[in-house]
């Protein structure tokens, strides 16, 4: 009987593609030798490529009328066993569809926010885990796979972790906790006046510098957090995504809202404190797949629910995905004192 042939998608975004890979994994757990083709975005495509888990990876400009048609073509000249939409998107559910894939695998409308894309599916799979991880899962269990998660190992690349390392040795940088102040939409971000304020605090209290990491159109945020860290003397740092691995990897400790440098440096098993407030940290918070895996229960241990790490959120949060550009007063509700103190606990977890 031959392999397997899956056609995987979920073509962006950074922690939607983190959260991702534990249920690839469990594929390729199941499946060692089948031929698991991802489709993404260019811009992901070195990502998706650390994880391992697929024998191909094939990119898609989603915008681009010929990458489209180009796209469509190559795939209707291979026969796919199943192809997995994990995105959950007209953008992405139309391609299996277009491409005449016959059995393809995606979420029921109880879970797809972009109303009536299970209609190109053939199955079509009604989750009953919270985090988004799990509900992925889900989909590579009913493709076949014997367990929804499983670990996943990213590698980052000697020569970026050499790149990594002198970028900071020429900051005189050793021993480091890395801010993450930016987001998909600002409503789930910190300020960045108290960004700064902790920079300054976490220099003074725990002898440690901060690197602030920053993407493209965050360079106004980025000096705003350096703008309000007086003499703490952060390094603002953007740099392409594998020595920003390396930086991740060797950090002592990182603090972000709900985003993909967050969710990658979990991945990369950096002790994290994670702020949260319009999102839900149940759904998209921290994510360990080795306790998924051990137990493939699809729920959280009750004594330590994120594995070590802390998740700061107020009370009364409400959960919303309104891409709002103003801060969420949940948000406004976190101290600068409760994100030092919980930094100062996580090392001290992690030692």
């Amino acid at each position: 009987m031959p392999e397997p042939r899956f056609l995987l998608l979920r073509l962006g975004s950074l922690g939607d593609i983190v959260h991702t890979f534990p249920a690839v994994a469990a594929l390729r757990e199941t499946f060692p030798v089948a031929e698991i083709t991802w489709l993404t975005h260019p811009r992901w495509k070195f990502l998706v490529e650390s994880s391992a888990l697929a024998s191909d990876v094939r990119t898609i400009e989603t915008r681009s009328l010929s990458s489209l048609r180009r796209t469509i073509d190559s795939l209707r000249r291979t026969i796919w066993t199943a192809a997995i939409d994990y995105q959950g998107l007209w953008k992405s559910a139309a391609l299996p569809f277009l491409s005449g894939i016959k059995r393809r695998i995606g979420f029921s409308s109880h879970t797809i926010r972009e109303f009536g894309v299970p209609i190109l599916y053939s199955e079509r799979v009604k989750t009953s885990t919270i985090h988004i991880a799990d509900q992925n899962g889900e989909l590579s269990r009913r493709a076949g796979a014997q367990h929804r998660v499983a670990p996943v190992t990213l590698r980052v690349l000697p020569e970026d972790d050499v790149t990594a390392r002198s970028q900071l040795r020429c900051a005189g940088i050793d021993r480091y906790v890395v801010l993450s102040p930016g987001g998909g939409w600002r409503a789930k971000c910190w300020p960045a006046d108290r960004f700064g304020a902790l920079c300054q605090h976490i220099r003074n209290s725990l002898d440690l510098r901060c690197v602030v990491n920053y993407g493209p159109g965050e360079d106004d945020l980025a000096a705003a957090v350096r703008a309000a860290s007086g003499n703490a003397d952060p390094l603002l740092y953007n740099a392409e995504l594998g020595p920003l691995m390396a930086v991740l990897r060797s950090a002592t400790c990182i603090v972000g809202g709900d985003t993909g440098p967050l969710h990658l440096a979990i991945a990369l098993a950096t002790p994290a404190v994670a702020l949260f407030g319009p999102t839900d940290p149940a759904r998209n918070g921290p994510y360990h797949s080795l306790a998924r895996f051990q137990g493939d229960t699809g729920t959280r241990p009750d004594s330590d629910p994120f594995e070590g790490d802390i998740v700061l959120r107020a009370p009364d949060s409400v959960t919303s995905h309104a891409r709002n550009d103003q801060t969420d007063p949940s948000m406004l509700a976190i101290t600068e004192e409760s994100v030092l103190n919980a930094v100062r606990r996580r090392i001290e977890r992690s030692t």
